[in-house]
């Protein structure tokens, strides 16, 4: 997955990206190997370009009629020659035959492409609809959808374009068709928007791991704030303060407030979303590279899946990642070849090496390097430690965690270390977290601060204050808040994260923090029955959102105010729905982006106990 780039593509004119179209006007890619079913003989057919490859079709290559048929006759010849058959006129006369053979393919081939656009030009007149599959028309977008396609209507009917931006004209091919809506490659772009960059990233087209490269960051930013709008309005049904058409986009970390231009009404009823915080800087920003491992010709690639497979995109660089991250896995990816290490196949269960994870601690410069195989043993282990040494001296941990189960989850049981510390360190704000080969770390540190600082911000934390962190994870919210409540109290389901969470708390000197595993639909009931009354509320649930007891156990517990930190603005909205009705107001909503160029977005909520505002 190419997730980071160096720097911010500039807006194409309409004739580039017309002469682009081939490439859906999001970049073209410039190599990039492909591992998995789809590789056949050679590199023929391992290059998909533009919006096919993020509508995760498979690369044309040799399955199309040119590529497959084109080199029949010469196949042919040889194929004849080879059970020696004389060679002269015998020859030209294989030729001659070999093309009317191709020729008679070819009309065969169009007849049958014929009656197949006639069957689903009548499916489409049965079902009413104006397009037909494999059908091009011209299309205005008017919006793009929570995958990052476009949204686009012919004579009424809704199509889906990946790689097309809102205000384009494009031309399309129709892929699928539903009674509803349908699906559409993008052929060419007739008129561009101003949101349009080239992406920076070489492999965007074939990699599955960005969905905006193509889209100016301010445009990502506008965009993001406005699904958290949709979704407020449409899913919760809530009254969303007057939204603003054109938002002066805040791309500094730094500000925490939302200012209007002097051209916005003032907003007096309704939930305040206010404008998307961004990234100063919005590439190299992970921290952690987590890369399944495959083969070409025998030799190990590394990289990121290809959207809607499991076909291994190789990669030298990732644009959303760390640089350091990059060299690590590449010289991991050197070693395994210069010794003949076998990479793990998921089909047959077969070979060594599945995942090559690697963390770095942005503020200390500390790097992990973790070797996920599949069995205990890891040959010429010693030049993977020399060479991994010599090449990135800021690494201080290797460590092999062992997964021989048949599954796609990456981490198994054991986990060792080879060399250095079974730990690396890292900051957020002044508070110091030690990050371990399997537990839980924000990939983005420089916006996880951002989106602690608006948490404790909605808090309003005064230092008399209880509070009940619920999904607290490895306690990286609960420390935060320690530092200006009377207590806080952290609840997660994962043991081994608690067991992070106190190890951190006790790093800190953090004494007025409790941690508990358990459900915390399970937790906050007992708490509240042991007498523990909270002040405030916070909760960061995973992307299904939050238990529906929780929920109620909140409306009992009755907090003066409830901080929702969400990582899915669909959840969101329905769970502000339920508090809502019980008796919360919600009050302003912040969106936060963690993840530049992609389509996920979080925010964070602050409600209040109706009578308390």
């Amino acid at each position: 997955m190419n997730n980071n780039r160096s720097g911010r593509g500039k807006n194409r004119r309409s004739s580039e990206v017309k002469a682009g179209a081939a490439n859906a006007g999001a970049g073209k890619a410039s190599g990039g190997r492909l591992q998995g079913k789809d590789h056949r003989a050679g590199k023929t057919g391992n290059k998909q370009t533009g919006a096919a490859a993020r509508t995760g079709m498979q690369p044309q290559g040799e399955a199309s009629f040119s590529a497959g048929y084109g080199q029949a006759g010469g196949s042919s010849r040889r194929s004849e020659i080879g059970r020696g058959e004389a060679a002269g006129s015998s020859r030209n006369s294989e030729k001659n035959g070999s093309r009317a053979s191709s020729r008679s393919r070819v009309k065969n081939n169009e007849r049958g492409s014929g009656r197949h656009q006639q069957a689903s030009r009548d499916i489409a007149a049965e079902l009413g609809l104006p397009v037909a599959k494999n059908e091009e028309t011209v299309i205005e977008i008017i919006g793009m959808n929570h995958d990052g396609e476009g949204v686009g209507r012919a004579e009424g009917y809704t199509l889906f374009v990946a790689g097309a931006l809102p205000g384009e004209k494009v031309r399309v091919k129709v892929l699928k068709t539903k009674k509803q809506y349908g699906y559409a490659k993008l052929l060419e772009i007739i008129t561009a928007s101003k949101d349009r960059v080239a992406a920076p990233c070489p492999i965007y087209d074939q990699c599955g791991g960005c969905q905006l490269q193509h889209m100016s960051y301010e445009g990502q930013l506008e965009w993001k704030r406005q699904i958290v709008v949709d979704n407020l309005t449409r899913i919760g049904k809530l009254n969303v303060a007057e939204v603003l058409s054109h938002p002066q986009v805040d791309n500094s970390s730094a500000n925490m407030e939302d200012t209007h231009s002097a051209g916005d009404k003032p907003v007096y009823e309704g939930i305040q979303v206010h404008k998307t915080l961004g990234m100063q800087e919005p590439w190299r920003y992970r921290n952690k590279a987590q890369v399944p491992m495959g083969e070409i010709d025998g030799g190990l690639i590394g990289g990121f899946y290809a959207k809607g497979s499991h076909r291994i995109v190789d990669m030298e660089r990732c644009m959303i990642q760390h640089e350091h991250n990059d060299e690590v896995v590449e010289q991991v990816k050197q070693i395994g070849r210069s010794v003949g290490i076998r990479a793990y196949n998921e089909e047959t269960g077969k070979g060594l090496l599945r995942h090559v994870v690697v963390k770095k601690a942005f503020r200390t410069g500390e790097i992990m390097l973790v070797l996920v195989t599949n069995g205990d043993s890891i040959p010429h282990v010693e030049a993977w430690i020399d060479g991994i040494r010599e090449q990135i001296p800021q690494v201080t941990s290797i460590c092999q965690n062992v997964n021989t189960k048949k599954t796609n989850v990456i981490f198994g049981d054991v986990t060792r270390v080879l060399w250095g510390s079974e730990v690396i360190y890292d900051y957020i704000g002044d508070i110091k977290f030690a990050i371990s080969a399997r537990s839980f770390y924000q990939v983005n540190p420089v916006q996880t601060e951002v989106l602690y600082g608006k948490t404790v911000e909605y808090a309003e934390l005064t230092g008399k204050e209880t509070v009940i962190d619920a999904y607290c994870g490895i306690g990286t919210i609960s420390l935060f808040l320690a530092q200006h409540a009377e207590h806080v109290y952290g609840v997660e389901i994962v043991k081994e994260a608690i067991d992070d969470a106190k190890k951190n708390a006790d790093l800190n000197e953090i004494t007025n923090a409790t941690f508990e595993a358990g459900p915390s639909e399970d937790v906050i009931p007992q708490w509240k029955e042991q007498g523990i009354t909270p002040d405030v509320i916070v909760v960061d649930p995973p992307r299904k959102g939050c238990d529906p007891r929780l929920l109620d156990t909140i409306l009992e517990m009755r907090p003066e105010r409830v901080v929702y930190v969400s990582c899915n603005p669909s959840t969101l909205a329905r769970d502000l729905r339920v508090l809502e009705d019980g008796g919360f107001k919600t009050v302003e909503v912040t969106p936060v982006d963690m993840f530049p160029h992609t389509v996920h977005v979080e925010s964070v909520a602050l409600l209040v106990r109706n009578g308390t505002a």
